[in-house]
């Protein structure tokens, strides 16, 4: 066990390491008077220009293609999903969703409620393309996981990544009862996700979604800030209320109507701050969660407090997989709350 646990750690690092090569080979080998091209990749059809009139500008709505899709991954002869998780990830974190299947991904973890997982990814930077894709199909043969979208896979373009991931709900996943949309540097705890936020026995939820909620929120105006928004793309001085983006789950049919109010006003590129938008639109307030249960802040990791936790971001795949079996033990002899 030890030495198996040793081996996906060390795969874990050999990928972390092998993307941070990539993205500074990026920055070492392309001249500076280079313009982004329009290249075919993965379908002949496709083309995708990475220049926009604003480099915060979204492109959306706009029929981006699944170049790596699975349509039958809710079918199944027993009851619709439960839970549709979609993580959020980049091309080149293989280490990172072998740890979360592992982990927190697992879609058997929870018994006797119906989880499915699907890794939503962009378009790698075009210089590594062909390397990165055989890599990816082979990683898509082993665990028909991955759904990859048209779209370059930028910070920027997180927007794009849950509403392609909404549009393949809409598509092939219509009748799941939850959406969970999370990033792949968090440690969740599935189990008391649908038993004390979700609860499968009770009534279906409608016009729900929950989180950490920022409420009064203003807009970065300085520019170079990683969440810069200029008053040309968002005037107003305040957001509306928001889940954070680390991890937000939202009913079934919540997500369907946020799908389609989406795409009658403008898409800004800072993601859960334009969910919120949208749920401004559609008239529906974030549903308080149960409280300190979903923590943006890092916190150390210790067996009872974890199990009353819905979700702690800033975890490290390394971090996941040294704690894991210790979560996975009884917490039988923790204090009730």
């Amino acid at each position: 066990m030890k030495l198996m646990k040793g081996n996906l750690m060390l795969g874990v690092l050999l990928s972390t390491v092998f993307g941070a090569l990539l993205m500074l080979l990026l920055a070492w080998t392309a001249p500076a008077h280079l313009r982004p091209l329009s290249p075919r990749i993965f379908s002949k059809k496709f083309e995708w220009q990475v220049q926009t009139p604003h480099p915060l500008d979204l492109k959306y709505p706009q029929s981006y293609p699944f170049l790596i899709n699975h349509p039958d991954k809710c079918e199944s002869p027993g009851d619709a999903p439960f839970l549709l998780m979609l993580v959020m990830t980049q091309p080149q974190d293989t280490g990172i969703r072998q740890a979360i299947r592992q982990t927190w991904g697992n879609e058997t973890l929870v018994p006797g409620v119906v989880i499915r997982r699907l890794f939503v990814l962009g378009l790698p930077q075009p210089l590594f393309a062909q390397e990165l894709r055989a890599l990816l199909e082979e990683e898509d043969r082993e665990h028909g996981d991955l759904l990859q979208v048209g779209f370059l896979d930028t910070y920027h373009n997180l927007t794009l990544k849950i509403l392609t991931g909404l549009e393949w709900m809409a598509q092939y996943c219509p009748t799941a009862h939850y959406v969970l949309k999370v990033d792949n540097d968090v440690f969740l705890n599935p189990s008391f996700l649908v038993h004390q936020v979700l609860w499968p026995n009770g009534p279906r939820q409608l016009d729900f979604i929950t989180g950490y909620i920022y409420r009064d929120a203003r807009p970065e105006r300085r520019p170079g800030h990683k969440w810069y928004m200029p008053p040309e793309l968002y005037s107003q001085n305040e957001y509306p209320d928001y889940c954070a983006g680390p991890g937000y789950v939202m009913s079934g049919s919540l997500a369907l109507r946020i799908l389609t109010i989406a795409q009658r006003f403008k898409a800004i590129y800072v993601e859960d701050v334009f969910v919120g938008l949208c749920l401004k639109q559609l008239g529906v307030k974030p549903t308080p969660a149960p409280p300190n249960t979903f923590l943006m802040l890092r916190r150390k990791y210790n067996h009872c407090a974890f199990h009353r936790l819905v979700l702690v971001h800033h975890f490290q795949p390394q971090e996941l997989l040294q704690i894991w079996p210790d979560f996975l033990t009884s917490n039988g002899a923790c204090p009730s709350v």
